[in-house]
């Protein structure tokens, strides 16, 4: 292949659009060949001048990019993302992959079918400081005990967003995803059942969503762990940012001061990681004092979006096996709609 850049046609011009939109201007790897959206948002100066066309189909028909980024809501990943595959498309397209595990199958069956590269948004995987987290839980050695979350008080357009979000998307489902992948990540171990409680706190959202859920997961060695999301004016910010690992060796924690819980920037954002140790002295006491990681010069939101579409270019360039990265993003769903299918049943799921 050489070196020219390769032509992307962006779908969607939400927040992860926009910021992925952006990460192709400022990448020489790339040429955006038009954006994709049914109504013309606001964008950052640097975006003005590219087309936006309302029909992501005719775009890929007529314009026939050499990737596509699917950044549109959940519903339309999976048949947005064959498409672009069956026409010749490397794809990127943002978590979750698809909203059932069959179609999140046959986008990773299509890429494979077409010796194409898929690249699913799982944004803490290209971020320095989560990498650090699964290392030094890793090295502590399992079982493990995962307790996440990621609580949104949100309200105005971003409550707009949620509610738009959530006409096809729960909370757990759609952030939901990257935590189960790094809990999946740690424990190296295979999930055997979910459970899920969920609730609808609004008349604002639909009868048959809700805007709070809950999900746990046992893992085969025995590994547990809980991951919580809500979203809305009625959300409490005490405890919206939870990011802890236990095992009987000590515990990894992610320690934020000061963060809004509606600040994007925050969703990713680590300031400080904090290892524990259990082992004891002769004295009963701990042996060791808790180590406190600075992560001073973090990359902020939208640095990440750009390592993201580095790593894109990268996989394509170099012909990277993302065999794994399609396996786990897909492992990851499975896990997030089974609790979805125990929200609504109010029975575990075995996997």
């Amino acid at each position: 292949m050489t070196d020219r850049p390769l032509r992307v046609l962006v779908a969607g011009l939400g927040n992860m659009g926009r910021s992925h939109a952006l990460a192709y201007h400022r990448n020489p790897g790339f040429e955006i060949a038009a954006l994709v959206n049914r109504s013309k948002p606001a964008l950052d100066s640097a975006l003005s001048g590219y087309e936006i066309l309302p029909d992501f189909e005719t775009a890929l028909a007529e314009l026939k990019p050499d990737v596509a980024s699917i950044n549109t809501y959940s519903d339309s990943h999976a048949d947005y993302a064959v498409a672009a595959l069956e026409a010749g498309c490397h794809v990127f397209v943002e978590k979750p992959l698809a909203t059932t595990v069959a179609d999140a199958e046959r986008v990773v069956a299509a890429a494979k079918a077409n010796g194409r590269k898929l690249v699913i948004g799982y944004i803490l995987r290209h971020h320095p400081s989560w990498m650090r987290l699964i290392e030094e839980a890793r090295a502590l050695g399992g079982p493990y005990v995962f307790r996440m979350n990621l609580n949104q008080q949100s309200s105005g357009p971003t409550w707009e967003t949620h509610k738009a979000l959530m006409q096809t998307t729960s909370p757990i489902v759609d952030c939901g995803v990257h935590y189960v992948d790094v809990m999946c990540q740690i424990t190296d171990s295979r999930p055997v059942e979910v459970r899920g409680m969920g609730l609808r706190l609004s008349d604002e959202v639909a009868p048959d969503m809700y805007n709070y859920g809950h999900l746990q997961v046992l893992f085969e060695d025995g590994s547990v762990g809980w991951y919580e999301a809500g979203w809305g004016p009625m959300i409490s910010e005490t405890a919206f940012f939870v990011k802890d690992v236990m095992s009987p060796n000590g515990a990894v924690s992610i320690v934020m001061e000061n963060a809004k819980s509606d600040d994007i920037d925050a969703h990713t954002k680590t300031a400080m990681i904090r290892v524990h140790r259990a082992r004891r002295g002769a004295d009963g006491r701990f042996a060791e004092p808790d180590l406190d990681l600075k992560m001073d010069g973090e990359p902020g939101h939208q640095d990440l979006c750009e390592r993201e579409q580095a790593f894109l270019l990268k996989a394509i360039r170099e012909d990277l096996d993302l065999g794994r990265h399609m396996q786990d993003a897909v492992s990851s769903l499975r896990v997030c709609l089974a609790a979805d299918e125990s929200v609504r049943t109010g029975k575990p799921v075995r996997l």
